[in-house]
């Protein structure tokens, strides 16, 4: 009991850092004091209060997200490879998305054929695996089902890809940042955190029986737990979240991968202390990335999604030969 204690203080508190680093950081530098004065109305408050504030919650909204989705993805699959954009939904929130751009849509159009692209696919992905959602044991089922994703996921590439090809120019730069995830012109977070809060309301209930079925189907079902109907809850909560972040913020990759892997390794694998752990560590971890992409190269921004994958990859490697060594 200690440790999760530990772990949740360690997370407060690099939260609370994330954020602070977050609202200081910017072409226009603030010290912690008038950061502190600019949310109560001060000086800077435009600064603070309409442009760094909103992106910061909608940064970690979204790394909350996909790590919560990434988290359900690998327990639901009894594999630490799963996360969202590998079963093929970043490719059907890219469809929707730049179909809208192309007919020139406003912004909350965009969002929403993004969001309707990735429920799309995941509703394919459960119609095409519906055998493995059942009550019987289907002999590699979580493989299929990864196997599925990965094929929906190469689909929708291969029409993105085309869609980018007859983009006019004037388009193509601002479908090619939200196909690299971008958090710029964000200032309305309340989809992602309804989004959230509902999918980690309807997932955490399930959170022992999630630890029950990391044994085994079989062992599952013996102990009475309806393995169809804990399939089928975990799925839609993932699919809930996967959704809602790619319609925010484009197509951010390795924050559903990494979060959980380091919330393991403090923690195990309980998904009681897991599943609210990944979203605090999924949203420090994004937030970080989002004040790298901003301010690195001030007043230029770059991709979040880019350098979310900078940071992501290298870390998911260390991670992955730490584990071979031990």
């Amino acid at each position: 009991m200690r440790r999760p204690l530990l772990l949740w203080l360690l997370l407060v508190v690099l939260a609370l850092a994330a954020f602070a680093v977050a609202l200081m950081s910017g072409s226009v530098a603030l010290a912690p004091g008038a950061v502190f004065r600019a949310l109560f109305g001060g000086e800077q408050a435009e600064i603070v209060l309409r442009l760094r504030l909103p992106r910061a919650l909608a940064a970690f909204g979204v790394g909350g997200a996909l790590a919560l989705a990434g988290a359900l993805m690998q327990a639901l699959l009894r594999n630490a490879l799963a996360e969202p954009y590998l079963l093929g939904a970043s490719g059907g929130a890219a469809i929707g998305a730049l179909l809208a751009m192309l007919t020139g849509a406003a912004l909350a159009w965009i969002n929403l054929g993004a969001a309707a692209g990735a429920a799309t696919v995941m509703g394919l992905l459960m119609l095409m695996a519906r055998r493995d959602f059942g009550d019987d044991i289907a002999p590699g089922g979580a493989v299929r089902l990864l196997l599925s994703g990965v094929a929906l996921a190469a689909i929708s590439g291969a029409l993105v890809a085309l869609m980018l090809a007859v983009a006019p120019e004037a388009q193509l730069r601002g479908m090619l940042f939200w196909l690299l995830g971008d958090l710029a012109g964000v200032d309305d977070s309340r989809a992602v955190w309804c989004a959230l809060l509902a999918a980690f309301l309807i997932a955490y209930p399930c959170a022992r029986s999630l630890n029950v079925l990391a044994r085994g189907d079989a062992l599952a079902q013996s102990l009475g737990v309806n393995v169809r109907a804990l399939r089928l809850t975990a799925f839609g909560a993932a699919s809930i979240v996967t959704a809602a972040a790619v319609a925010t913020a484009g197509t951010v990759g390795f924050v559903g991968l990494v979060a959980p892997h380091l919330v393991r390794l403090v923690v195990g694998n309980d998904q009681r202390v897991l599943l609210p752990a990944c979203v605090v560590a999924g949203g420090i971890l994004l937030l970080l990335a989002d004040t790298v992409a901003r301010t690195v190269v001030a007043p230029l921004q770059l991709p979040t999604g880019a350098v979310m994958s900078l940071v992501g990859a290298p870390l998911f490697l260390a991670l992955l030969w730490r584990d071979a060594r031990g």
